[in-house]
């Protein structure tokens, strides 16, 4: 998911079949490592869709956000991974000005909608847990406007480079595209500023905001032993909310090291940026599309049943992962 690899550590031109910064036996380990990412994230990813597709019980507001964010790693791993190893492979970018543009304002898209969908998931379980008088008036159009909103976000972040705000290019590898860091200039700083508060630090609070209120109000009904009495499938309420911790944690994991990297290059020469560095942080950004089915099925007991009843064949969904306690509103089948 997100802003694709590679930073410009010096000011020497990569133009498009130029001459790379790297050897090529360097492009081939990265190649490998694209392959290998790519496969997994796509099998994984679309496993997780063909699960919704088979148990109608998983159809909950909350699984449609994960279900378009299984969409946004499916972008990555099927456009952009084959396009970057293929570059790799041939030892310098192979798809021309036209290729560059559409690959790089494609990784921004599904990176930008990424962290969207996740601030709105938080806030789910936000209205969920803590407003849940607020959280049984959500609608089905109320997701979808807020999983628009994030689509629409990725949109506008994504097109500004074409438009002038920045611009893409080959970076110095030669092999990939993304921002174009060698125009170390205030549209670029201007642009990259927008984007980390934007993208980053606004959706970092309102989640830190979202899930501290959740672990405060469960704190509550446990101290008044309340649980019992609320309509509510507290495991499955639980569940879904571990499983939400876990993938915000693990997406700042993967991407403050870029993060980290862009702000090097706005604020000091980019020529100071230690090579290591400078590719490793990409690739380890790149390793989003991936975990996050490892996530599902580790942190969610409907999401493992589901799994399981798939690989086993299983003909009785609703016995395999359904739940005798009622649901909330928010947790209930998208059927409406």
């Amino acid at each position: 998911m997100g802003m694709d690899s590679g930073v410009n550590i010096s000011n020497v031109d990569a133009p498009y079949g130029g001459k790379s910064a790297f050897t090529q036996l360097e492009h081939n380990i990265v190649a490998g490592y694209l392959i290998t990412a790519g496969v997994i994230s796509l099998a994984s990813n679309i496993v997780v869709l063909l699960m919704f597709v088979k148990f109608k019980e998983l159809r909950t507001p909350t699984n449609f956000i994960i279900i378009n964010l299984a969409f946004t790693d499916i972008g990555v791993a099927g456009i952009g991974y084959p396009m970057s190893a293929a570059s790799d492979i041939h030892g310098s970018w192979k798809f021309g000005y036209a290729g560059c543009q559409i690959y790089a304002a494609l990784n921004i898209f599904f990176g930008m909608a990424s962290i969207g969908l996740l601030t709105v998931v938080a806030i789910d379980r936000y209205l969920s847990i803590c407003r849940p008088h607020i959280g049984e008036k959500m609608t089905v159009r109320s997701y979808s406007l807020l999983i628009l909103a994030a689509w629409l976000n990725a949109v506008f972040w994504c097109s500004m480079p074409i438009v002038g705000w920045a611009g893409y290019a080959p970076d110095p590898t030669g092999a990939t595209c993304t921002i174009n860091w060698r125009q170390n200039d205030a549209s670029f700083i201007s642009y990259t500023m927008a984007v980390i508060a934007v993208n980053f630090v606004v959706p970092l609070c309102v989640m830190f905001y979202c899930y501290y209120s959740v672990s405060i109000t469960v704190r509550r009904y446990k101290a008044s032993n309340c649980l019992d009495c609320i309509n509510m499938d507290w495991s499955d309420q639980m569940d879904v909310t571990k499983m939400s911790i876990v993938m915000i944690v693990m997406f700042l994991v993967a991407w403050s090291p870029y993060s980290m990297v862009c702000l090097w290059a706005s604020f000091s020469d980019p020529k100071t940026i230690p090579a290591p560095m400078a590719i490793i942080a990409p690739l380890f950004a790149k390793s989003s599309t991936f975990y996050n089915p490892c996530i599902y099925v580790i942190a969610n007991k409907k999401f493992r049943r589901a799994i399981t009843g798939m690989i086993r064949c299983q003909t009785r969904q609703r016995i395999t992962i359904n739940t005798q306690v009622p649901m909330t509103i928010s947790q209930q089948p998208l059927t409406q």
